[in-house]
């Protein structure tokens, strides 16, 4: 017969707006175990599952901290009740919490002063509200409907028209019926309030349970935190709309949700990791750049069929995706990443796609240079399963001496992700030269511009980066003198001849006045590279750029703000993106 072996969630805290789904382990009267739903529809032997949500509400009112909104307070700050500030900024879950944060809270007394001398009223808004009130206790009202605050493609299964009282504990504590499906997404109603999930097993006949019913109890909802949205720099001097011809380009390694582990970012909490909470905050921010090619890297291919591919086709992308080789990787199939590019269907379309899988490349190498008592050991260093999505695209728009009759104007995109460890820097070289020359035979075949995109785990000045960007690597360049299989003699046979320049080469040559002189200061001169595209608690960097062939396009107007972030604490709340690579820059690129 059927029946429950284990139920768990995710994470223990819900956040509005994402999706809950958990992990409901089901033995089948075959003996076979699995977390696949079995649903109403599709009995198995008779019998099939049933799920209920409830929202546990309680009389007691419940203030929660202003710096940590998953703790519930302990402390309040009577200097903000003088000084009339809302009162959800007066909270604290414990004497340290408030310590930790005083220079920030002192600020706020300081501001509401501030703003009573020169205004003679406090400025509410200047500090903002908490749910949409003054007050730091959750909004413990019922609503009339219990789907409310969901977004559009989200249901939480069929419930009354009204909240169902269901029990009432010694207490006060009422229980409300708000979902009936496996899966359920928060909404603003559910802020402040445990969940609770119950499922059972259901005789399909009689309908009556069958064995024990298995609950998971939440957390307190929690609202979604809010991003701060980037602000875009002006390159050059260009004023009024973009010249025709003109097209954005945006780089993103995403982070694939295999790597966001607890132990990877400890100082994340579990929910910030989770996928549905981080997919809907990537989804926003790539779709806000309105960019007319987006190449991502570290995309899952279950992420790419389910989630990226349908929801950008919503709003106009087409979709190409290329999944990493998995010679080395063992595990869950759907875990294995890739690089996807999307590009508009209004401004280009599809003519041609090339795949590079570097290990191919490996074996072709050793089967030409490697001494066969050497060939094992040299595969096992060349093998790291990386590969690279390159796409020749049509523009459906003119430029500038582009509009002779019969004339494409093509575009090649490259995009990669260089995903080899630091010690194997002969590799990192020889698969960024691999790369390049079939880049240089696409562009004699076609005398094509070229966009070279990606996380290229490599350090400006690094011999990844000055082959890029120079041409050509030293033969004295420090990167070379580890080479034990000799993959990359001659040394001289490391150049090419595509004119590739990185994309904030232009922004360095800028005058750097207003914004410009902030932004400028974040640039290192030596490379004209910002100091880091990627930011965590144990590493900060630049691995991830644009590149563009300078005779053939030009950087033309914008790139992405250069902000510097904070690392969070293990209990703080966390920026949306702090634990992925910050998006590297938005180009408008000139086809000339």
């Amino acid at each position: 017969m059927l029946s429950v072996l284990r139920v768990h969630l995710p994470s223990e805290i819900p956040i509005v707006g994402c999706e809950i789904t958990p992990y409901v382990l089901v033995k089948r009267p075959d003996n076979t175990v699995s977390n696949d739903d079995v649903p109403e529809s599709a009995p198995v032997d008779g019998h099939h599952m049933r799920y209920r949500w409830y929202r546990i509400q309680s009389d007691r009112k419940i203030a929660v901290c202003s710096i940590h909104p998953t703790e519930q307070a302990t402390i309040q700050c009577l200097g903000c009740v003088k000084a009339k500030i809302p009162v959800a900024k007066s909270y604290h879950c414990s004497s340290r919490c408030f310590s930790d944060a005083w220079q920030h809270h002192r600020a706020l007394h300081d501001r509401a002063s501030s703003a009573v001398s020169e205004n003679g009223a406090e400025e509410e808004e200047l500090f903002g509200r908490f749910n949409s009130t003054g007050s730091g206790v959750p909004n413990t009202g019922i609503t009339g409907s219990a789907s409310s605050g969901l977004s559009p493609g989200q249901n939480n299964g069929p419930v009354p028209s009204y909240p169902a009282t269901v029990a009432e504990r010694n207490g006060g504590e009422t229980w409300f019926e708000v979902g009936r499906s496996r899966t359920y997404t928060p909404t603003a109603d559910d802020i402040g309030h445990t969940l609770r999930f119950e499922c059972v097993v259901v005789d399909a006949e009689t309908r009556v349970p069958v064995g024990a019913t298995n609950t998971v109890l939440t957390s307190r909802v929690i609202p979604a935190p809010s991003p701060t949205p980037r602000r875009m720099i002006q390159v050059n001097d260009a004023q009024g709309t973009a010249p025709s011809g003109t097209f954005t380009v945006l780089s993103y390694n995403i982070l694939a949700d295999a790597y966001a582990t607890n132990e990877s970012y400890s100082y994340c909490p579990s929910w910030a990791l989770s996928w549905p909470y981080r997919r809907q905050n990537l989804l926003r921010e790539i779709i806000g750049y309105h960019a007319d090619i987006v190449c991502l890297q570290e995309v899952q291919i279950d992420h790419f069929e389910e989630f990226f591919a349908p929801e950008l086709d919503k709003h106009g992308y087409q979709a190409l995706y290329k999944k990493n080789t998995s010679e080395v990787y063992i595990g869950n199939f759907n875990a294995v990443d890739g690089c996807a590019i999307f590009f508009r269907r209004d401004r280009f379309s599809h003519i041609k796609k090339y795949e590079v899988e570097f290990n191919k490349a490996a074996q072709s190498l050793a089967d030409a240079v490697i001494a066969a008592n050497q060939k094992k050991s040299a595969l096992n260093r060349l093998i790291k399963d990386n590969i690279a999505l390159i796409v020749v695209l049509e523009a459906k728009f003119s430029s500038h001496g582009a509009d002779i009759p019969g004339k494409r104007q093509l575009l090649c995109v490259a995009n990669t992700h260089v995903n080899v460890p630091q010690d194997c820097k002969d590799v990192k070289l020889w698969q960024v030269h691999t790369l390049i020359k079939g880049l240089e035979k696409i562009a004699a075949s076609a005398d094509i511009p070229m966009l070279v995109c990606g996380d290229f785990n490599s350090l400006p000045n690094s011999a990844p980066h000055t082959l890029l960007s120079i041409g050509k690597v030293d033969p004295a360049h420090p990167d070379l003198a580890i080479d034990p299989y000799g993959i990359l003699r001659p040394n001289n046979k490391l150049s090419h001849n595509l004119v590739l320049v990185s994309a904030y080469s232009s922004f360095a040559r800028t005058k750097g006045f207003g914004p410009q002189a902030e932004q400028k200061r974040r640039i290192d001169p030596l490379s004209n590279e910002p100091l880091f595209t990627k930011c965590t608690r144990e590493y900060i960097g630049t691995v991830d750029y644009i590149f563009y062939t300078a005779d053939s396009l030009t950087d033309e107007t914008m790139i992405v703000e250069l902000a510097y972030v904070s690392l969070p604490s293990a209990k703080s709340h966390v920026c949306p993106w702090i634990i992925v690579k910050i998006p590297y820059v938005v180009v408008n690129g000139l086809l000339s």
